[in-house]
């Protein structure tokens, strides 16, 4: 079930009344309502891969309990390992077999052998695997680590691994946050509901009316790029930059404005990443709940930082290879990860990776200094270089595509040109919400100024939303 249909809309307001009015005075009920909400909605895709969700679900659920009573580390480590080979089987099958398959068979043709593709198979990719394997991985990872306690109430864990605003593409999140929630009786607050209902109402906006209308530029660039020049190219880029962050970012701020509708708070999971200064700022500002996790379970074990200054250059490659191929089994997403890993090593060797922790762009000022928005701008090229491996089909189109970007310049025709216009007062907007990443970003002074524009926003996604719904690009992932 798509968060932009008919469907969803009918279908929260139904699980939302059945929640707080019928099933209010029994927590079990309330859970139960969240698990079975939770596989109609995954199940409205294809109910077969409920099964998988089950599966896994069972599987750490029973890990979970045993680890917590064994005495011995090693029979603690064998079942950890155990859960964590489970969850990656799963998805190295589902996601990344034919990736290997067809790997191994254009190698050895580029040596001369022909090797049919008779291992190949017709797999389909379930919706969101990549976020909930790594959901059920954290529990049973804290559980081993003694950060955590295992429950013993099948429904409330089949309900943190299943729920319904965050099933399918985040943020992910810790059990840990989510379960303690889950596990407690919940009241229904008002101020939280409010909150909730604006983090839709822009989530929607940022996805049905920025990211589905720049949808359409985009496919036409990247899929014919050799038609165009260099400007329109880059305005391409530049596109795909804001369509891939507010389709993304307005999915987690619909997945966290529905939790707050249920008494539930997730983890932030953007702080507005293109007003970073450097690169390390902004992977701490762009999907962080899939940043945390490796840092928290790859990067920290392999060692961190305490290693000497090779040892951690190596965990920073291999976080970002993995990063890159988290999203996809194809070479571009594990070369869009190289290329951050190579952005981000200078500052890594230089310490200022970590120094803008505490502080946000022009933090005391109406604007930024020449200083930071050179650095803004410079960060924000980058990473848009960086999105044109990311998109792009292969690794051999990604650097075709920028080599029309230097050397063909052409001037954009005007009507791909017109989306700036939308675009630029979104910049503005969010850098003036800069400060609010948690926001109930229409909670204005000026009481009529703000329901002028909670009625302007919802016009504007009434008038995109009969286009036709467009999948979120991270459903692929």
């Amino acid at each position: 079930m798509l968060f932009n249909s008919i469907e969803f809309l009918l279908f929260l307001p139904i699980v939302f009344v059945l929640y707080w009015f019928v099933f209010n005075k029994n927590l079990k009920h309330q859970n139960s309502l969240i698990l079975l909400s939770s596989y109609i909605f995954y199940g409205w895709w294809d109910y077969r891969f409920l099964s998988l969700i089950l599966l896994s679900t069972i599987v750490d659920y029973f890990i979970g309990l045993n680890i917590s009573k064994q005495n011995s580390k090693k029979n603690q480590k064998l079942l950890l390992w155990s859960s964590v080979l489970f969850n990656l089987s799963i998805l190295g099958f589902f996601k990344y077999y034919n990736f290997f398959v067809d790997s191994w068979i254009d190698l050895f043709s580029s040596v001369g052998y022909d090797i049919k593709s008779i291992w190949t198979l017709n797999i389909i990719l379930p919706v969101g695997i990549s976020f909930y394997t790594f959901q059920t991985m954290s529990y049973t990872i804290d559980i081993y680590k003694g950060k955590l306690k295992p429950t013993k109430d099948f429904i409330s864990f089949a309900s943190f691994v299943s729920f319904f605003p965050q099933l399918v593409a985040g943020p992910i999140e810790r059990a840990s946050n989510l379960l303690p929630q889950i596990l407690k009786k919940r009241k229904f607050k008002y101020e939280q509901g409010v909150q909730g209902l604006r983090l839709i109402l822009w989530g929607m906006f940022k996805k049905v009316v920025i990211a589905d209308s720049l949808a359409p530029m985009v496919d036409d660039i990247f899929n014919n790029y050799q038609d165009f020049g260099g400007g329109t190219l880059w305005l391409g880029a530049i596109y795909f930059s804001f369509q891939i962050y507010c389709d993304f970012s307005g999915y987690s701020d619909i997945a966290i404005g529905a939790s707050k509708l249920f008494g539930f708070e997730l983890m932030s999971n953007f702080k507005f990443p293109y007003f970073s200064r450097n690169i390390g700022e902004f992977w701490r500002r762009w999907h962080i709940s899939l940043s945390t996790w490796f840092r928290d379970y790859l990067y920290i074990p392999l060692g961190g930082s305490k290693g000497g200054k090779w040892k951690s250059i190596r965990n920073i490659f291999i976080i970002f290879l993995v990063s890159g191929f988290w999203h996809g089994a194809n070479w571009t997403f594990i070369f869009w990860g190289l290329f951050h890993s190579i952005l981000f090593l200078p500052s890594f060797i230089f310490n200022t990776n970590r120094k803008y922790t505490t502080s946000i762009i022009a933090e005391n000022t109406f604007l930024p200094s020449p200083k930071e928005f050179l650095q803004a701008g410079t960060t924000f090229a980058l990473v848009t270089i960086g999105w044109v491996f990311f998109r792009s089909e292969t690794i051999g189109d990604s650097f075709v595509y920028l080599k029309k970007i230097i050397f063909n310049l052409d001037f954009p025709s005007q009507f791909r040109s017109a989306m700036i216009f939308l675009i630029n007062p979104f910049i503005i907007f969010e850098f003036l919400l800069r400060k609010y990443p948690r926001l109930n970003f229409i909670s204005l002074s000026y009481r009529y100024f703000e329901y002028l524009l909670i009625s302007i926003i919802v016009i504007l996604i009434m008038l995109h939303f009969g286009r036709g719904q467009v999948d979120f690009i991270y459903f692929q992932f």
